[in-house]
């Protein structure tokens, strides 16, 4: 590797990327190969605070390049690189397996604030770069030390602050990662993540980075859990999780906010859910009035040996208030200690703010319909009149009433669907914690909504009504953001009416869906089809009790997925037809049914959901 010099500033337009993406490094699969086998063998052991450690080298402005830029720490790397990599070295000497670069603030948007945005490229690269010589000095035969891609969740955060795009921060983690990349980070790092939100704009960015360089590294998100139990932004690491389920991450984690002994339920939490390991990089505890924190690495030594006991963790490491002592301890506390074994679960989960859980236990879940255009006069009329508050609060009814998950359609002919889409979740998402259900034909719409939610949602629907079109255009954004899908079966030969149909459409659609596009059983919700019973037509006679039939045959010969059915469509045109629903929905939820579109406002209803779960 270089030696470590200054590097003088780079020229270029605000918020721009490198010409060139960086080039495929030659050690990339040894590298990467090796952290995953020491991954493997041991729990790994992160470095400490990096701002603790740059404050007791006690820096003057001149340090940063100037009054104005002082406190932006990221330019250290370019003016004084001999003090990172003096702040790198002292955790490596300490016993840390890993070490995050010095870019936790290197997006566009934070440089930005100190008029250095345009040098976002550069000063990842080189942040990187000096870790990777620190790292290097410290390698032993058997034992590499690696770098992390520190990417800091940024100084807005959509869901509460406002003031950036969804789109505008995938570019600015876009460049970022490219930054990192060309220095010669082992993995990304997206941490002290307070908005699930920016959470997904990052790895999007961080995946439109690699397909520009043609190659990739691992990827690692940890997330800042306040002492009221939940992000920032309001979600709480149950449903965190639910909401990573799909995604390949080296790690999930917790860092910052509060000491190691705060976060305890939750790493219980995430090493029950999560597909992945676990990282605890707490702070030193709790700073006092003056911002101190006081937590030693004796008390670390201590909390930390019990979530060992537990079996919860893979990597450690510290966060606010740090120092080598902590890593220290953590490193000697860890020796031959023996990493938490990864396991995949076949649950089926959706989340909102809160986490949701489709069991034998609970079902049916119910699905709040009259957020719809389509089937509420009244919510389609305040949408016109853009009473969009009015709306929302139906919305919050329909949750008060008993929803578990809240439908959303807004597909009027006559309006914008889009932009009516965009206003009516930018309200909703403030007023109910439960997942929403994006129920639209058209993929645009989908895709927007989906990066209005924090947590897992569930898209409605897909079918095969024209051959594979559908299937193509709506999986892999379902996959990308980790929705669970309603299947409609439906195929070119039209609406499944008989159980048998139903089943066949089925099988067709679930070899498609798991072996093509990768889709885990446990997120295909199958639509079995309510007909109306009184419209009179000869081939819908009996549809009722055929699809009935359906669910039966649905759920015996796919057990990991699930069910839904529009229960109000079975009355549609006949008089007395909450009873007729109640009925229905007590046959359907007997033949295994899993959840109900249905308006829990409805007392009748309610009581034949009450009386399904006895």
């Amino acid at each position: 590797m270089a030696e470590i010099e200054k590097v003088p500033a780079a020229g270029g337009a605000a918020g721009a990327g490198p010409a060139v993406p960086p080039p495929r490094p030659a050690d990339l699969e040894t590298r990467t190969a090796a952290l995953l086998e020491a991954l493997e063998e041991r729990i790994l052991v992160l470095d400490g605070a990096t701002g603790t450690a740059l404050q007791g080298v006690r820096l003057t402005a001149e340090d940063f390049g100037g009054p104005d830029l002082e406190g932006c720490n990221e330019l250290l790397c370019a003016t004084r690189p001999d003090v990172v990599d003096q702040v790198h070295a002292g955790y490596l000497a300490a016993g840390a397996d890993i070490v995050e670069t010095n870019s936790f603030g290197g997006t566009p948007l934070v440089l930005a604030e100190y008029s250095q945005g345009h040098r976002a490229f550069e000063l990842n690269r080189e942040a990187a770069r000096l870790a990777r010589v620190a790292c290097a000095r410290f390698d032993e035969p058997g034992r590499l030390r690696f770098v992390c891609g520190s990417m800091g969740p940024t100084t807005k955060a959509i869901s509460v602050t406002g003031g950036i795009t969804f789109e505008g921060l995938v570019e600015n983690f876009r460049i970022q990662a490219l930054g990192l990349m060309a220095g010669g980070a082992d993995y990304l790092l997206l941490e002290t993540c307070q908005d699930t939100r920016n959470v997904k704009a990052g790895l999007l960015g961080i995946e439109q980075a690699f397909d520009e360089a043609g190659w990739s590294l691992p990827v690692a998100v940890s997330a800042t859990v306040e002492t009221t139990g939940t992000m920032l932004a309001g979600q709480d690491a149950e449903a965190l999780a639910v909401s990573l389920l799909h995604q390949d991450l080296l790690y999930l984690g917790l860092n910052c906010a509060t000491g190691p002994e705060l976060m305890a339920d939750h790493l219980r939490t995430l090493s029950e859910l999560a597909h992945t390991r676990i990282a605890c990089v707490p702070n030193a505890g709790l700073p006092d009035e003056e911002g101190r924190y006081q937590e030693g690495p004796e008390e670390f030594r201590e909390v930390f040996g019990r979530f060992f006991d537990a079996g919860w963790l893979n990597l450690v490491g510290g966060c606010c208030g740090t120092t080598a002592g902590h890593v220290r301890a953590l490193a000697e506390l860890a020796r031959g200690r023996r990493p938490r074994p990864v396991s995949v679960h076949q649950r089926s989960l959706v989340s909102g703010l809160e986490a949701v859980e489709l069991t034998e236990e609970n079902r049916p879940l119910l699905v709040g319909e009259r957020t719809n255009v389509l089937g509420s006069r009244r919510f389609k009329t305040l949408i016109r009149e853009g009473k969009i508050e009015e709306a929302a609060e139906i919305g919050r009814a329909q949750v008060k009433a008993g929803a578990q998950i809240v439908d959303v359609c807004l597909q009027d002919p006559d309006r914008d669907e889009l932009k009516d889409m965009e206003v009516f979740l930018e309200q909703i998402i403030r007023l109910i914690k439960v997942p929403l259900m994006i129920d639209s034909t058209d993929a645009a719409v989908m895709e927007r909504a989906l990066t209005y939610c924090q947590g897992k949602s569930i898209l409605n629907s897909i079918n095969l009504e024209d051959g594979l079109e559908r299937f193509e255009t709506v999986v892999p954004l379902a996959r990308r953001f980790g929705a669970a899908l309603v299947v409609g079966l439906i195929d070119e030969q039209g609406m499944a009416v008989s159980g048998e149909r139903k089943l066949a459409v089925a099988r067709r659609s679930y070899e498609i869906l798991t072996e093509d596009f990768g889709v885990p059983p446990e997120d295909i919700w199958w639509d079995a089809l309510v007909f109306p019973c009184g419209t009179g037509d000869e081939k819908y006679i009996g549809s009722a009790a055929a699809t009935i039939e359906g669910v039966r045959l649905l759920k015996k010969e796919f057990p990991f997925t699930k069910s839904i059915l529009g229960v109000s469509n079975v009355s549609f045109g006949l008089p007395n037809r909450h009873g007729l629903n109640a009925a229905f929905l007590c046959m359907a939820a007997g033949a295994g049914m899993t959840s109900a579109i249905m308006n829990p406002c409805r007392p009748q209803e309610m009581e034949a959901v009450r009386a399904a779960n006895v």
